[in-house]
């Protein structure tokens, strides 16, 4: 994928594809729900994601000490807003973000 674009540019694309793949999520319900754990997992540093469309809610478990986890499970008023909101603008995750949208095949054009 070409480097050519700017960390907000890159997030935006991000973005467009979570309202796609939340618009789309029946035809490739498997593939989406695997990049939407990924985005959580990513961004919480956690692990055991479970997301519940219909329902707007996620269960996880999150760390709270070295190789200690504790389980949550909460509400969201939109999973799509939620999405976007774990979205961070450092080096670490813009490859990853960068990664989604190749493996996705979403061109960016700058």
């Amino acid at each position: 994928m070409d480097n050519t674009f700017t960390p907000t540019e890159l997030i935006e694309e991000v973005k467009n594809l979570i309202s796609f793949s939340i618009s789309n999520l029946e035809a490739e319900k498997s593939n989406f729900t695997i990049m939407h754990r990924a985005i959580i997992k990513k961004y919480f540093e956690a692990k055991n994601v479970k997301i519940d469309y219909e329902k707007q809610q996620v269960e996880m478990q999150i760390p709270v000490g070295r190789k200690k986890y504790t389980r949550i499970t909460f509400e969201c008023q939109n999973i799509e807003r939620f999405l976007k909101a774990c979205l961070k603008e450092d080096e670490k995750n813009l490859y990853f973000y960068q990664d989604l949208l190749s493996h996705y095949n979403v061109i960016v054009a700058a």
